[in-house]
């Protein structure tokens, strides 16, 4: 059996089933970051890792400050879907001898500016020779209130979904500028009780099955806000749009309509959770396919 053979989602909870845990950790395997702390505190800390590799992620030919923006953005990203903030960050970095200098130069001026733009420091990391494409591996801690932690397994029938911004558009640049979610993300959790929530990194089509399985959920879907130039296909299947995605009691839907106060991005009912837990046939990215 080959891993295409299984698919990410599968290959990942093969892998994640025997893992060992302690009572420290509170949220494993299978959410957009790890949460460890006691059930008592106040204030969890947040975990998480994520990487970019050549071929895969970016080319040989992309501003690689571009890519030191993505390989630290989509780390925030999923520290926001968490409801959280992001503290300190270690990157390693694996190049070929033969890289010049100057797309390494250009790498950390990325991961600098957005770190900066976050509220991260980074504090060290690994550099390595790479036989072949750049990788660049950040791992990245963070911290919720434990009132204000949201997973993707609190979503019930009846929920409103919504997104945030405009999904697609990938392939044509977007997954190398976006913006973390951040500030809408704290903004939701500290007017509102967020049954569940993620950050949309391999599409909709795929992240949104997810919420759902994990809340033991089925969803219905009705039209997708796009990016001008995509089709509902490309908003379900492109992947990397790194926009929110959150599941709401129906009675709290139209005053976050009312009082959201990003004027400048989108806010957009794409659906509700169900009852019914058979999921409908849509894709989005898939590591293994």
């Amino acid at each position: 059996m080959r891993l295409s053979d299984l698919g990410e989602d599968a290959l990942v909870a093969r892998l994640t089933r025997k893992l060992p845990r302690n009572a420290s950790l509170l949220v494993g395997p299978g959410d957009d970051c790890a949460v460890v702390g006691r059930r008592s505190d106040a204030v969890w800390t947040l975990l998480k890792t994520d990487c970019v590799i050549e071929g895969v992620h970016f080319t040989g030919e992309t501003d690689f400050a571009r890519v030191g923006w993505k390989a630290l953005a989509r780390n925030v990203s999923d520290t926001a879907a968490m409801g959280g903030e992001p503290q300190h960050a270690l990157v390693t970095v694996a190049m070929p001898p033969e890289l010049d200098v100057a797309k390494a130069d250009a790498l950390y001026k990325g991961l600098r500016r957005c770190a900066r733009k976050f509220g991260v420091a980074i504090a060290g990391g690994e550099t390595a020779r790479s036989p072949g494409p750049v990788f660049i591996s950040v791992a990245l801690t963070g911290w919720v209130e434990r009132a204000r932690c949201v997973t993707r397994s609190g979503g019930k029938p009846g929920d409103t979904l919504f997104v945030t911004g405009r999904l697609g558009g990938s392939r044509a640049g977007k997954h190398l500028d976006f913006t973390p979610r951040l500030r809408e993300a704290r903004w939701l959790t500290e007017h509102f009780s967020l049954h569940a929530m993620m950050d949309l990194s391999d599409g909709l089509g795929a992240d949104l099955p997810r919420l759902a399985r994990a809340s033991s959920c089925g969803f219905e879907l009705g039209e997708l806000p796009c990016t001008p130039g995509c089709s509902q296909e490309d908003a379900l299947s492109d992947g990397e749009d790194f926009e929110l995605l959150f599941a709401v009691h129906p009675r709290q839907a139209s005053r976050i309509e009312k009082t959201w106060p990003f004027r400048n991005l989108p806010l957009t009912r794409v659906g509700v959770l169900t009852a019914n837990t058979k999921l409908l046939p849509v894709h989005g990215f898939d590591h293994f396919a």
